[in-house]
């Protein structure tokens, strides 16, 4: 199984599952056992009864059940299967839907499939007992869908993958210099104008060639509340960020009275980081309050990213305006602005009830109290986590070198081009969240992990799941198993969960490299 669980032991003799089981639920495990169901009744073909919490075994029969379980997290789940039927125990509901995701993989790959590929009239469960908990609270993944934009149904399905891996974080990086992917009523040029760009670059970057195509999309707020619900049914949090105050040249095209300059600009068509960023005077500040008051009514959950990195001073150096804000502000130059900013926004998410999330930058010019910092610097990662926990600041883990994974997976001529090379698989399992040398009492103060995929040279959602998987396999084993992990252990098992990623349709990376049709020049003749 991955990822592994914390405990696990055979029992011998198991169960029989076939056409005709039922699922035993009541209370909040019914929501749990309603999506179980629906998804064996499609795999086999089966009609699957729901019943009470005393159901008789049928032909089968799972009981789901939310009762306290002593000195268990919230996420934990207790499952046992043995001749007597396939019992769940969870604390929560998240809890019992963690273990129905472990109970589908000891189910036959063949019935992660979405209708049935051949005839199933049972199947075999070996007995089984598992005590399971995740070893951190925030198991994430990220999407940047402002440098490509990635239809709904793309995102509906990473949830699902996502979650089927125990992981309970989507973090949607909606904005960049390159595209504004969100609706926002009160500023409708976001979309108009905001979401479009004249075209992207042509292979790499630095080749200076453009492919002359127009690209865009946005996201409605229905389409966000629906990915919002779908992903809350599979227990994952959805974290939207809003870049701000740099990263928004695509804001500025769409409202050039946000800019330092007053000059037209068009949404980049470049990659990289964009020196057009926000004025910080009053008009734009109340424009980003707007901006996040829209997102926090769409996003109910508890976390609004507000992203902070990477943000020029450039243009408030050279600008009369900034130096007078500053003046008028006590701050003195413009190296201050944006940790006043950060402060401003800290506050409008702080009335709602809400936490403010920002990259490890915002560390330099103090951040807000209560915010939680996302380190992804790897060559201060160490230092940044121990500078955000020491100051009182929850810490999710986001180092480049093992979670960035739009790096290619090898330095080879056959991968499809990428921002750099290199993150293997074992790369990507050998990631441990808790920096070495961090003290002891600081640990507590991570509280999760997540691999981030920025879009630059993922244009296509088949590209995107090659990117992802497999090491969101291991990164999945990084955030929910236990410290001890071994790659030798792990590499055969990732071997056989790929035949589940098979029947999930997932266009993986193989082990041993891409295929013809993934690679980017085609193999040679073996030497």
């Amino acid at each position: 199984m991955i990822p592994r669980p914390a405990r696990s032991a055979n029992l011998g003799s198991g169960t029989t599952l076939a056409d005709g089981m039922v699922i035993a639920a009541s209370g909040p495990a019914q929501v749990v056992a309603a999506l179980l169901a629906t998804e064996l009744e499609a795999a086999t073909g089966w009609h699957v009864h729901r019943d009470g919490p005393d159901a008789r075994n049928f032909h089968g029969v799972v009981r789901l059940e939310v009762k306290p379980v002593q000195s268990a997290g919230p996420e934990s789940y207790h499952l046992r299967a043995d001749e007597s039927g396939i019992e769940i125990v969870a604390p929560s509901a998240a809890g019992l839907f963690y273990g129905t995701r472990t109970l589908r993989q000891l189910l036959p790959a063949a019935l992660l499939r979405s209708a049935p590929a051949a005839a199933v009239t049972s199947v075999e469960v070996e007995g089984v007992e598992i005590e399971d908990s995740p070893r951190f609270a925030w198991r994430g993944v990220h999407l940047d869908v402002a440098r490509h934009f990635f239809p709904k149904s793309f995102v509906l399905r990473l949830i699902d993958l996502a979650s089927f891996h125990k992981l309970n974080v989507l973090h949607l990086h909606l904005t960049d210099d390159q595209g504004w992917r969100v609706q926002i009523d009160r500023y409708p040029r976001l979309t108009e104008v905001g979401a479009w760009r004249r075209q992207s670059p042509a292979g790499h970057d630095r080749e200076h060639r453009y492919d002359g195509a127009p690209h865009g999309g946005f996201y409605t707020k229905d389409d966000l509340a629906e990915i919002v619900a779908y992903a809350a049914r599979r227990f994952i949090t959805v974290v939207p960020e809003i870049d701000m105050p740099g990263h928004m040249q695509a804001a500025v095209a769409s409202y050039p009275e946000l800019g330092n300059t007053g000059r037209p600009l068009e949404v980049s068509t470049d990659w990289g980081i964009s020196e057009h960023v926000l004025n910080l005077e009053e008009p734009t500040v109340r424009f980003c309050s707007d901006v996040l008051e829209e997102i926090m009514d769409i996003f109910p959950g508890p976390y609004v990213h507000i992203g902070g990195d990477e943000c020029p001073t450039t243009e408030w150096e050279a600008s009369e305006r900034a130096r007078r804000r500053c003046q008028a502000l006590g701050l003195p130059g413009a190296h201050q602005l944006q940790g006043w900013f950060t402060a401003q926004m800290a506050e409008v998410v702080a009335a709602r009830g809400k936490a403010l999330v920002a990259w490890d930058e915002v560390l330099e010019a103090g951040a807000p109290a209560g915010s939680v910092i996302t380190v992804w610097r790897h060559q201060h990662a160490r230092r940044n986590a121990t500078e955000g926990a020491s100051r009182g600041h929850d810490i999710v883990m986001a180092p480049e070198t093992w979670t960035y994974f739009d790096w290619a997976y090898a330095d080879d001529p056959r991968e499809p081009v990428a921002i750099r090379p290199a993150i293997s698989v074992e790369q990507a399992y050998s990631f441990e969240p808790v920096p070495a040398g961090l003290p002891p009492q600081l640990e507590h103060r991570v509280i999760g992990a997540q691999c981030q995929l920025w879009t630059e040279y993922v244009p296509t959602v088949h590209h995107a799941e090659y990117m992802y998987f497999p090491r969101v396999c291991a990164l999945a084993e990084a955030v929910w198993s236990p410290r001890e992990r071994h790659w030798d252990e792990f590499e055969p098992r990732l071997g056989e969960h790929t035949a589940r990623l098979d029947a999930l349709g997932v266009n993986y990376r193989p082990l041993e490299g891409p295929t013809p049709g993934q690679a980017r020049t085609w193999p040679g003749p073996a030497l």
